[in-house]
């Protein structure tokens, strides 16, 4: 294990970084995640090479909105410029298995650019589980205003593997002025996410921006 992390200790405070051996290993995860992903469709058919650009491009999108933090939440966590919408399409577009395995890479992808590590299990949950969950769109590819449903079902996914992450690991640094780790977490995780998930979801609600996203996944899947 001491190949891939090292163990770094602050006070009382035990984390984790990446070596070079464990930024290479990820970075070989994501690709073959991303690679499986791209290999199926919903429908068992390969995904085809406008498809597969159309993934990595909102891989791409989604990482770059996700530098641009309207508000940083102190533990962790942040308002961003509609980065999750981009990981949500891919579900939309192309169903629920891909959506899942594209979400699941960029979680990876997100691991190896800010990685925060205390265990195993809590980078399991704030990254691959959290993340991947977004994929869940997926599951309203084909439904009437299956965008807005589909963003709404990753979105919660995502909230309530972070809930959990800030519920499980995180307790320690609940505030005296609240009675539980777990109101703290609900409230925390659900400031941050939610006010993105709000705002995305006005956005979205707009005639020209629905119809704009409507001609773009049918561009995007024609075939």
């Amino acid at each position: 294990m001491n190949f891939f992390v090292t163990k770094i200790v602050e006070d009382s405070d035990v984390t984790y970084n990446l070596t070079v051996a464990g930024y290479v290993a990820l970075a070989a995860v994501m690709l073959v995640v991303f690679a499986a992903g791209c290999m199926f469709r919903d429908e068992n058919k390969k995904m085809d090479a406008k498809q597969i650009a159309f993934c990595a491009m909102a891989m791409a999108l989604a990482v770059v909105t996700s530098m641009f933090k309207i508000i940083d939440m102190p533990m962790g966590g942040s308002v961003t410029l509609f980065s999750m919408l981009f990981i949500v399409l891919t579900g939309y577009w192309f169903g629920v298995r891909t959506g899942i395995t594209t979400a699941v890479a960029y979680g990876i992808l997100q691991l190896l650019i800010n990685p925060y590590i205390i265990s195993i299990w809590q980078m399991l949950m704030d990254y691959i589980f959290a993340f991947g969950a977004l994929g869940l769109a997926g599951l309203f590819s084909n439904k009437k205003k299956g965008l807005i449903k589909g963003y709404i079902a990753g979105i919660l996914g995502r909230y309530f593997f972070s809930f959990l992450s800030g519920w499980i690991f995180f307790a320690v640094y609940t505030p005296d002025f609240f009675n539980s780790a777990i109101l703290y977490s609900l409230a925390y995780n659900g400031a941050y996410i939610g006010l993105e998930a709000a705002i995305t979801l006005i956005v979205l609600a707009l005639p020209p921006v629905n119809e704009a996203m409507q001609a773009v996944k049918k561009l995007v899947c024609e075939a």
